[in-house]
């Protein structure tokens, strides 16, 4: 045994019952994840509906905006909104 490995002890380990624990958890960040994006995608819609219903150079504006306000997300990266 090497000396890396040497004083520490192997305990069995079971594969279905860890699996479960990481699916279950999985699932969970999946789907707080998943209600995340839907509400900005609802936000998003009821945004262009408001905008939609503006005047066409006040809609131009607005339009303008969102579109900045969507590239700096994007160029953002990672970093948290």
């Amino acid at each position: 045994m090497s000396a890396i490995f040497a004083g520490m002890e192997s305990s069995p380990v079971d594969p279905k019952a860890g699996a479960a624990v990481d699916a279950k958890a999985s699932a969970a960040v999946d789907a707080k994840a998943g209600a995340a994006v839907d509400a900005e995608a609802d936000a998003l819609l009821s945004r262009l509906r408001v905008i939609e219903d503006q005047p066409l150079e006040t809609r131009a504006e607005a339009f303008t905006h969102l579109h900045d306000e969507l590239r700096q997300r994007l160029e953002g990266g990672d970093r948290p909104a």
